[in-house]
């Protein structure tokens, strides 16, 4: 069987923190129009990273329809620790945007990117690196992006990640 998703799309399994950030930001790379991120800390090893901030900075400054949202279990941390996506997403809040996820999510296991409805890096278990990155699955992206919509509606807005510090 010939598919072409398979030529164009590159799928792999990641185990290491390494192999997440490279996969995160291969998937993000390639994304044009939206970022959706599920995350339970805003992961620094992976979202506070210079690479992944360059991306996402020349995404959202060379599209004026770009849109990143982020679900967020535990902001409190990257807020505290300083994460500089955050500092990012305050910075041009008219493109990211961060919701605290509503307490009858927040057990989700699971932590994952989607870039524009086709790439995919995710992990069963946010806890552990284990995962898989693809950067041409529209099917499994799109039922993990139907889940993200749905907690995305019933959380609401964290105002800390809005907050300048000055």
């Amino acid at each position: 069987m010939n598919d072409k998703r398979n030529i164009t799309g590159t799928r792999r399994l990641v185990s290491t923190i390494d192999e997440v950030r490279e996969a995160v930001e291969d998937v993000v790379s390639q994304a044009t129009r939206s970022l959706a991120i599920f995350t339970h800390d805003l992961e620094p090893k992976i979202y506070d990273q210079e690479g992944f901030l360059e991306i996402v900075k020349h995404m959202v400054l060379s599209r004026s329809y770009a849109r990143i949202r982020v679900l967020v279990v535990d902001p409190m941390r990257a807020i505290k620790d300083g994460n500089r996506f955050v500092g990012l997403g305050r910075r041009l809040n008219s493109y990211i945007e961060f919701r605290n996820v509503h307490e009858d999510y927040r057990d989700h296991p699971a932590a994952f990117c989607i870039a524009d409805e086709i790439g995919l890096v995710y992990r069963l278990q946010a806890s552990r690196w284990e995962g898989i990155a693809d950067t041409d699955e529209p099917g499994k992206a799109k039922k993990y992006l139907r889940f993200f919509d749905q907690v995305w509606h019933a959380s609401e807005v964290e105002p800390e990640f809005r907050q300048l510090v000055m």
